[in-house]
């Protein structure tokens, strides 16, 4: 039996197998859509702040010209 998904960008049925190089997604096209998505930051995994993040924020702010 073969199992069927559904593309992540356009909905199209997609078989989960070798005969689909580009699964999830139905085309490269939706493949390069997705891609885009995550490299303008439109798509992204949310995450809490840590102290990491604070203490680079803190650090750019020194760098910034005074007023």
């Amino acid at each position: 039996m073969t199992r069927t998904v559904k593309c992540p960008i356009c909905g199209k049925s997609v078989e989960w197998s070798e005969k689909s190089p580009w699964r999830p997604f139905c085309s490269e096209r939706c493949h390069l859509i997705d891609l885009g998505e995550w490299a303008d930051e439109s798509r992204r995994i949310p995450a809490e702040r840590n102290i990491m993040d604070e203490s680079l924020d803190e650090l750019h702010k020194k760098d910034d010209p005074p007023d």
